[in-house]
């Protein structure tokens, strides 16, 4: 590592952040956890420890796990004045995460790097308005579910240095990663583009009555060879969720159609938001997790 700074924190102690500070923790080096949810810091702490357990995953670091260290929000100063990288994993609030990298660029020295997890939001629209005292050590750094998926995209905004990018590739790869490099400004990064347009495609198809979700679905699998189709997935994701994702791909990209957009409405409006809710393109117990 070409920073003399070892430790990296994770601002948010849900699903996501307990999954990369498992993989942050590969290396030996430390991993600061934090939340303002002392209940939350337990739960990822179970988390985290049951995956440094199974091991599988990273093969070659089994036993080279650094403990995982968990603090409450009044602790994150003193955690970014020891991290070479802090990552944000907040929920998906366009206004909290401006707060939180606000906050953290008050905090952390001109070295620090800060990076965004979020799925929908760039770094670039993050920072939109925002007067940050270093902006040109700031990154996207989206990851899916790891390490089960292993694929982490990085996406700097015009200001990010070049060396940011090269660090963060390499070290992603040394502690589990696939990284991929987002050369332009893309929202929805590399994968979720194409995602979008197959989940967009679908719902069209849907709401044109070319096919059920069965039959969409039954057919997407026999082609691809996928364990899911793309009902199937994004009634996991939640349907509420694809609407607002799906909204804010119509705000940035003028000119995609509504009717997909307009058949999920009618659904949410059901109280059809998938698995959690019991239904949504199938019944509940249809899909498999």
């Amino acid at each position: 590592m070409s920073t003399t700074k070892k430790t990296v924190t994770l601002l948010g102690a849900g699903t996501q952040g307990a999954r990369l500070a498992y993989m942050w923790s590969r290396q030996g080096y430390p991993v600061s956890l934090i939340d303002k949810s002392s209940k939350q810091l337990e739960l990822a702490g179970e988390k985290i420890e049951a995956l440094q357990k199974e091991g599988g995953f990273l093969g070659s670091a089994e036993g080279q796990w650094s403990n995982v260290t968990r603090a409450l929000s009044d602790e994150l100063k003193s955690a970014i004045l020891k991290s070479w990288l802090v990552v944000e994993c907040v929920p998906e609030s366009l206004s909290l995460k401006r707060a939180v990298v606000e906050e953290l660029d008050q905090l952390a020295g001109p070295e620090t790097i800060i990076a965004s997890n979020s799925s929908s939001y760039t770094i670039t629209e993050i920072l939109g308005g925002l007067k940050t005292k270093y902006p040109d050590r700031f990154v996207s750094l989206h990851s899916y579910w790891p390490p089960e998926t292993s694929a982490i995209e990085i996406m700097g905004s015009g200001n990010t240095r070049p060396d940011i990018i090269s660090l963060l590739k390499t070290e992603t790869k040394a502690h589990g990663f696939e990284p991929f490099h987002v050369r332009n400004l893309s929202t929805g990064y590399i994968y979720n583009r194409i995602w979008a347009a197959i989940k967009r495609e679908t719902l069209f198809a849907l709401e044109e009555g070319v096919a059920t979700p069965e039959e969409i679905d039954g057919i997407f699998k026999a082609v691809l060879k996928t364990p899911k189709g793309p009902c199937e997935q994004m009634d996991v994701v939640g349907l509420d969720v694809v609407l607002d994702i799906e909204n804010h791909y119509a705000e940035v990209r003028p000119g995609l159609p509504e009717e997909p957009r307009t058949y999920l409405q009618k659904m949410v409006a059901q109280g059809k938001l998938g698995v959690k809710s019991g239904s949504g393109f199938f019944k509940y117990g249809d899909v498999k997790e």
